[in-house]
This record gives C-alpha cells, structure tokens and sequence, in this order.
C-alpha cells in the first residue's frame, strides 16, 4: 500500500467502525446498546452514532501526523494533542455536552498515530496488534509519571487525577501506557479465537469479549461512579457469568440479562471495559489489514 493517504482513510474507517461495533453489541450490561440506554439518562445509541459520525476526521489526521512524525515516536503525543482537543470540541458540538468517546479518542487516536509512525517506516509491511501496542508503549512512556505520579496536585483535580489521588488507579492512561496491557491479556486472544472459531454471531462474540474485560480491567468509570468495592462486586459477577460459559449457555445468556438489570438498578456503567472492546476490534482490524 503506497499511498499514504488512502492508508489514513483505511485506519480512519476501521476506527469509525469499532465505534459503531462497540455500541451495537447487544446486551451490554449497564451501557448504551440497541436495547436501551444502560445506567444512563442523557444519552442513548443515536448519540453515539452521533459522535462516531465526526470522530473519523480526528483519526484519520491522526495517522497523517504519525506518517509525517520525523522526530522520535516518543514526542508524537504531543504533536497530536491538539487534533485530538478539535475531536473532542466536534465531539461536545453534536452531542449537546455528552461525553461519549473522550477516552476513545485518546485511546484509538494515540493508535491511529502510532500506525501512521509505523506505515511510515515500513509501508508495505503486515502489523500485528504487538507491534502497533509497542509503538503505543514507546510513544506514551512517560504520560503516567508526568500526568499522574510525579504531578503535584495544587487545583481542581481532573476526572482521571482523582482516581489516581483516591486509588492509585491510573485509568485510561496507564492502560495506554502499558501497550493496552488488559486487551493483549483477555480481550484480543479471546476475541481472535471466537473470530477463527466463528463461533455464533459477531454481536455474541463482542459480548463474551466484554464480560471478559469486564472481569479483569480496573474500570474507572466504576470507580468514578461509586468505589473499589463495586467495582469488586462487578469483577465478581462478570466471572461468575464467565464460568457459567457466558453468551454461549443459557444459564450464561440468561445472567448477562439480569447483570444488565442490576447494572440500570445501581447506576453502574462499565465504559472503560466498553472502551477496551472497542480497542480490542480496532487491533483486530489491523491485523487483517491488507
């Protein structure tokens, strides 16, 4: 593949689409799916197709940065810190103020660069999701410690910081910093398998995916929400659901539906596991890039 610009596009486009797959996923126990609006009130799927709609542009710059990057990976996050501010300002704009991807439009624009770092080494090579989470690592190395370890807090604190403060939980910006660790361990291999396998439907594939990550990540939103002991109660049920066999059992299919129920009942919304699939989807698609 030659052109640098219709290799943007083509990232641009597997993006978009692991928005719109995450979402679609149906049922997302206390998140936005086609059944209904999860442990939330201000926003349902037509929002998020909203803002998957213009979010494409902010990728797509996003891999041209990392192709014109001439300097280390290392200094590329700052390069695309201003594409991705204009994202999330489109992203507030149709939304009427809903945040619905801010921690994707970090996660899979920081992606997207580093794809765009790698096309421009190599571009006819074949990337694996090891090789595009490497380039993440190196790119991101040093965003914990700057933005989180070694920070002193002296005004009001972020969404993320308070976490951090609270926790020690480094939430969207450890999992980046460590190559998307929570996805390469229990997302992708798990997700690649049910691909191979073809085993039931796509939707029924991408939730089995999401218990999974649901059972093993560090959710902030959990944890922004309520506290550590929820997001306990949460990692418990998810592997209980896991152990039942998931989507493919009855018993499974059955406790994914009641989860949801007791999700929307206790305002528990796990959307940085739901993020994490999106990711997950977005790394497959490279895989099969051509």
């Amino acid at each position: 593949m030659k052109d640098k610009m219709e290799f943007a596009r083509k990232i641009e486009a597997m993006a978009v689409r692991s928005l719109l797959y995450e979402v679609s996923a149906t049922p997302k126990p206390g998140l936005v799916d086609r059944n209904n609006c999860g442990a939330h009130k201000d926003m349902d799927i037509f929002t998020f197709i909203d803002s998957s709609s213009v979010l494409g542009e902010t990728f797509y710059k996003c891999v041209l940065a990392g192709i014109e990057h001439r300097d280390s990976i290392e200094t590329l996050l700052e390069v695309i810190r201003p594409i991705g501010v204009r994202g999330e300002e489109r992203m507030f704009s149709i939304t009427n103020d809903v945040n619905t991807h801010k921690g994707l439009l970090f996660s899979i624009g920081v992606l997207s660069a580093a794809m765009g770092y790698l096309y421009q080494k190599k571009p006819d090579d074949s990337w694996s999701a090891d090789k595009a989470c490497e380039q993440v690592k190196y790119m991101t190395k040093e965003l914990v410690d700057k933005e989180l370890k070694n920070k002193e807090f002296d005004r009001l604190l972020t969404y993320g910081e308070r976490l951090y403060v609270k926790y020690g939980i480094t939430g969207i910006r450890g999992e980046v910093a460590s190559g998307f660790r929570t996805v390469r361990d229990h997302g992708l291999p798990l997700f690649r398998k049910l691909m191979e396998s073809q085993k039931g439907s796509l939707n029924d594939r991408m939730v089995q995916v999401l218990i999974h990550l649901m059972a093993y990540s560090e959710d902030s939103n959990i944890l922004g929400r309520h506290d550590l002991e929820m997001l306990r109660r949460v990692q418990s049920r998810a592997k209980r659901i896991i152990e039942l066999g998931g989507i493919y059992s009855e018993g499974g299919a059955d406790a994914i539906k009641e989860f949801d129920k007791w999700c929307i009942k206790n305002w528990v919304s796990p959307g940085g596991a739901a993020d994490l699939l999106a990711v997950t989807i977005m790394l497959y698609f490279i895989e099969e890039l051509k």
